[in-house]
Formats: C-alpha cells, sequence, structure tokens
C-alpha cells in the first residue's frame, strides 16, 4: 500500500472530525436542534415553544353615579363656558360696532354745531366789524361836511342829473345852510334843466330831495347813509340808532 504524502514533502496532518466545515451551499435542509427533539414525542414536542398569554387587565370599575353626576356636571359647565366665551364674543363684537357708530355720530353732531357756532362767530365778528366800520365812516362824514360844506352842491348836481330829461316840474330842496352853497355851485345844472332851489329846515345838512312831475330822488343824509350801511349789512339811522320799520324810502323812478 502506498502512503499519499502531501506535496512538499512532510508529515500528514491528523484527521479531526473537525477538520472540515461544510458550507451553507452544500446543505440540502437542516433546523435548529431544540431539547426533546429526539425523545420520540408527538409532533407537538417538535414545535417551538409557546409563550403563555399574559391574563387581561381586569375591567375598570363601573363610576358611581355620584362620579357619574359630577363627570356631567363637568361636562355642562365646560360646554356652558365655551358657548358663554363665544356668545361673549358676539356680543363683544356687537357693542364694539355699536359703540363705534354711535362715537361716530356724537363726533358728527359736535363737528356740525361747531362749524355752526364758528359761523355764527364769524358771522358776529363780520357785523362789530361793519358797525365799526360805519361809526368810524359817520364820524368822516360829518368832519367832511363842517370843513368841506361845499360838497353840497356836487350832491345836489349828482341827484338833478338822476333825473330822467323828460321830468318836468323839478323842485331842489336843501337845508337853509346850504341854499347858498347850492345856488353857487350848481346854478348851471339848475339853470339847465329849469328847477327851482328851495330852503326846506326838515332836510339835514349835506343832503337834498328833488322832486318832479315822475318821481322823487331822495338824496337825503339820512337816505344815502342808510343805503351805504345797508351794503355792508348793517341797519342803522344817520343818527346811530335802528331804523324804524315804518320808515320807508322813496324809490327812484
Amino acid at each position: 500500500m502506498n502512503s499519499s504524502k502531501p506535496p512538499g514533502g512532510g508529515a500528514p496532518k491528523p484527521a479531526t472530525p473537525y477538520s472540515r466545515f461544510i458550507p451553507r451551499e452544500e446543505l440540502n435542509s437542516f433546523a435548529a436542534w431544540k431539547p426533546g427533539a429526539l425523545s420520540g414525542g408527538d409532533d407537538t414536542a417538535t414545535s417551538p415553544v409557546q409563550r403563555a398569554e399574559p391574563p387581561a387587565p381586569p375591567a375598570p370599575p363601573k363610576p358611581s353615579p355620584a362620579e357619574e353626576l359630577a363627570a356631567h356636571v363637568r361636562a355642562a359647565r365646560t360646554a356652558g363656558y365655551q358657548d358663554g366665551y363665544r356668545d361673549g364674543l358676539v356680543a363683544l363684537e356687537g357693542f364694539k360696532q355699536s359703540f363705534a357708530a354711535q362715537i361716530t355720530a356724537q363726533v358728527g353732531t359736535l363737528m356740525q354745531s361747531y362749524n355752526q357756532q364758528l359761523d355764527d362767530l364769524q358771522q358776529d365778528m363780520a357785523r362789530a366789524l361793519a358797525v365799526s366800520a360805519t361809526h368810524l365812516a359817520r364820524q368822516i362824514v360829518r368832519s367832511e361836511l363842517v370843513q368841506r360844506p361845499e360838497l353840497v352842491a356836487a350832491v345836489a348836481q349828482e341827484a338833478i342829473d338822476t333825473l330822467l330829461l323828460s321830468a318836468h316840474h323839478i323842485t331842489l330842496r336843501v337845508h337853509p345852510d346850504d341854499h347858498t352853497l347850492v345856488a353857487q355851485g350848481a346854478a348851471d345844472v339848475l339853470a339847465a334843466r329849469g328847477a327851482r332851489l328851495l330852503s326846506d329846515a326838515a332836510v339835514t345838512r349835506g343832503g337834498c330831495v328833488v322832486e318832479s312831475d315822475i318821481g322823487v330822488i331822495d338824496a337825503s343824509l339820512e337816505a344815502r347813509w342808510r343805503r351805504a350801511a345797508a351794503s355792508l349789512g348793517i341797519d342803522e339811522h344817520w343818527n346811530g340808532g335802528p331804523v324804524p320799520d315804518d320808515d320807508g324810502e322813496a324809490s327812484d323812478t
């Protein structure tokens, strides 16, 4: 018998039961070994060990009627709080809108009242200014009548020129102290219109009244003053008092 020697010479290694491992690929089927698999028992011995299921937890105890009532009360309180909070928000929003509308209306009324008061104040200031202006103008006119009485002649001439050329029977009435001044200063106009010059103490100095067959021209100082004051919104007499209601002004025709 020839003994085989490993290549390269040397003594062969002794064979051991674990000298070769079988690859997994060469195994057809295998199963993990468990205790009792070789006892020859029934099939249940070869099945995996089954663990016992833990016992079911005991059912919670049923709440008592008092606890159920307390739970219902808490639930009702929670629902009532939520409903009340929601209703409160709605009521608050409505109140804010109503309050804003009320404040807007009040501010609008206040502004209207303020504007009305401001307009009234402006009118009062304008009237006071107009009254002051008329008082100053009265003093100036009186001073002019004293310093330049001959101006009455220009007033008389202007009054006669206002009449239509078709007017006849013209009469010019002036204050007695102004008679000479008008006779000299308006002589040409009087002669051209064939007017008579008469003295009338009822006519205030500085003014005159022209009468004709077609109308009357009131150029008295009082009438001219009322017209000038009325243009400023002042209803005031030449002497400083209010004009009487029954004191009508003659119209020019």
